[in-house]
């Protein structure tokens, strides 16, 4: 029973990583692009769009940490136990400090797109750099920089590691350390950052769930086999 358990706490931390990547990806795509100091701007902070991208940015950041400790579990008692263990710390503390800003850019930044909107003045804009100012910017550009750290670490327990595939952490501590100058460039490399983070996630996820189907007690293995084989000899 525990090591069933386990499976699916590995597999959940899988999926979560999997979907992790696909809204790291969808988010740079629906987020619309514009001249953000312009009526058109307020339009794009207005839209629903902006508000679903902006979402899913944060789901997509506060599901890292659950695929990490799937990661950590995996790693248990070998020689990249350690790494594994400060990756995900780091990767929880990161998240926390990053969330707040993009709470901000998400639901802030709407409401002044709308008020805006309803006024028909672009004054009210003014206010999104202050959103994006002061305490608020500092954690957020300290919690990417811990996300960064805790995906470099994770490649190093990925590496160390004989469980998965060497390579299998480089995507995504590449795409963590981009991450803060990648906010510069236009939308088009933006969407290809998200590519790039969401194939660092998939690439781990698909190590987790074939770790989970390495994993799974010898019994359910039988069964399920057995229960093809019946379904086939029925038929």
């Amino acid at each position: 029973m525990k090591q069933s358990n386990a499976v699916f706490r590995t597999r959940l931390s899988a999926v979560a990583l999997a979907i992790a990547g696909i809204f790291f990806l969808l988010y740079p795509a629906l987020r619309p692009f514009s001249d953000e100091a312009s009526m058109q701007g307020a339009a794009a902070f207005a839209s629903s769009r902006w508000l679903v991208a902006h979402i899913l940015a944060i789901v997509a950041f506060t599901l890292i940490p659950v695929g990490l400790l799937g990661l950590y579990n995996s790693l248990r008692e070998t020689a990249a136990e350690g790494p594994g263990y400060w990756a995900l710390l780091l990767s929880m503390i990161g998240v926390g400090l990053t969330l707040p800003f993009y709470g901000g850019e998400a639901y802030g930044l709407h409401a002044i797109g709308q008020a805006s909107l309803t006024q028909q003045s672009a004054a009210l804009l003014d206010m999104a750099g202050v959103v994006r100012s002061g305490a608020g910017l500092i954690l957020f550009i300290l919690g990417l920089l811990l996300l960064a750290a805790a995906a470099i670490v994770a490649a190093a327990a990925v590496w160390k590691s004989n469980t998965y595939s060497k390579w299998s952490g480089v995507p995504l501590a590449v795409g963590f350390v981009l991450y803060l100058p990648q906010f510069f460039g236009t939308q088009p490399l933006r969407v290809g950052h998200g590519l790039l983070v969401a194939i660092g996630c998939l690439w781990i996820a698909a190590g987790l769930w074939q770790h989970g189907r390495q994993t799974e007690p010898a019994g359910n293995t039988v069964n399920n086999t057995g229960d093809r084989q019946h379904r086939q000899t029925a038929a």
